[in-house]
């Protein structure tokens, strides 16, 4: 079967699963594979359940005539996705970024919706198989598509560009993550710029460029580009810091045009850029500033992402979905500013980081000293050389049982670190 005669059962039944336990009514199964599991395993299960045709990718399970046997089901999701994509033909924005893209994401998402009927990524389906999910949930409606992506090895951001097939892109920075796959932060550039690369062969394109960031103007030559960033550069959108304690407020402006001021409720100074980048995406596809304020203004993180929780005997920051130097660098600065009577710090090792682990982990814990903090707990085997001088936990689980025993009182607690640490399940102990 070809993909235009997969496209059109596709158009029949316009749903996919991945997952053979979330089977809707006449949903198409994709038997994808991974590591340790098969999902071709499960397409005769996926049937049985409701869906009306599983794609499969060995002849051993192509049992039902229901069953559509292609040579790879990973890149058979991912060809119609982009089939999709050009056959609905609206604006897509593509979002990578080593920083800050899904927060920048989610603010760029409701700046549009003010104007547009807006799809968006949910979550963090921003890999090979949440791309093309997340392109295969746009409907004839939608006018507008926000899409992240992200990437852990050389080339991802250039196979994902291909599906997307992106009008515009932003990339919000350039930072020390994923290491391990990368080998140093000019891998990394050269991976995330591949969604410039793309936009260059497409015309008619354009960049949102962070005109403070160097090595991303010096990526974005030759390109169409809007422009934000620091004011009194004469970007298209400039923007500056009131305040933050501990929500950023900002102010900002079009280009000769009027300050306006917006009390976010994100935690850190450092979200100015991910909220320039919104305002900058929302002014040039024509919402009115006023609308773009409020929609930054209302918007509220979560899922673990620089959120403010009160519990009954704590005040937590908890921004527990990932960490790299570069983001905890950022948080800590931002946390040293915050005031308040007792202060403590629950910090998880960044995990990907190869060769310079050991060195990154030693500078966060210097930099965590520095903010001379009541309490600082380091939870991971990579924090293990402090041990002697520090509160050093193996992993969460010991953490979790330290605080059963002694629970911290009247702080502001401010908990990071990679997702693979689990810190995330603290709070309901704090």
């Amino acid at each position: 079967m070809n993909i235009e005669e997969l496209y059109h059962l596709y158009c029949e039944h316009p749903v996919v699963t991945t997952d053979s336990r979330t089977c809707a009514a006449g949903s198409i199964y994709f038997a994808l594979r991974g590591e340790s599991f098969d999902g071709n395993r499960f397409a005769a299960d996926a049937l049985q359940k409701g869906c009306a045709y599983a794609v499969v990718d060995n002849a051993d399970y192509a049992t039902d005539e229901r069953c559509i046997l292609v040579a790879d089901a990973l890149q058979t999701l991912q060809e119609l996705a982009s089939h999709h994509r050009r056959a609905l033909g609206l604006p897509v924005l593509q979002i990578t970024g080593s920083n800050g893209k899904t927060t920048t994401k989610e603010l760029c998402a409701a700046v549009l919706s003010q104007r547009y009927r807006t799809r968006f990524t949910q979550g963090n389906l921003n890999n090979h198989i949440g791309v093309p999910r997340t392109l295969l949930s746009l409907t004839a409606e939608d006018e507008m598509a926000v899409v992240e992506t992200g990437a852990n090895h050389p080339g991802e951001i250039a196979e994902l560009s291909q599906i997307v097939d992106p009008d515009c892109g932003l990339i919000t920075n350039v930072g020390r993550v994923h290491l391990e796959g990368f080998g140093s932060i000019e891998g990394v550039l050269r991976t995330k710029a591949a969604l410039y690369d793309y936009l260059r062969q497409k015309r008619g394109t354009f960049v949102f460029l962070h005109g403070d960031n160097a090595m991303l103007t010096d990526a974005a030559k030759g390109l169409r580009t809007f422009t934000y960033g620091q004011a009194g550069k004469d970007y298209d959108v400039e923007g500056e810091v009131v305040g933050c304690n501990p929500f950023l407020l900002f102010r900002w402006r079009p280009r000769g045009g009027e300050w306006q001021e917006v009390q976010t409720q994100l935690i850190g100074a450092y979200n100015i850029d991910n909220a320039l980048a919104a305002c900058a995406v929302g002014l040039r596809f024509g919402v009115p500033t006023e609308k773009i304020s409020e929609a930054i203004g209302n918007y509220r993180p979560t899922n673990s992402r620089s959120e403010l929780r009160r519990t009954e005997r704590n005040t937590l920051i908890v921004d527990a979905y990932n960490a790299n130097p570069t983001s905890m660098k950022a948080a800590l600065e931002n946390f040293r500013q915050i005031d308040a009577p007792k202060k403590v710090a629950i910090l998880g090792a960044m995990g990907e980081l190869g060769a310079t682990s050991g060195d990154d982990h030693a500078q966060l814990v210097a930099l965590a000293d520095s903010l001379r903090l009541d309490d600082l707990w380091l939870v991971g085997e990579a924090f293990a050389p402090f041990a002697e001088s520090h509160r050093v936990f193996s992993n969460v689980d010991a953490a979790k049982a330290a605080l059963q025993e002694k629970p911290f009182e009247d702080a502001l607690i401010f908990i990071k670190g990679s997702h693979s640490t689990r810190l995330y399940e603290l709070p309901a102990l704090l």
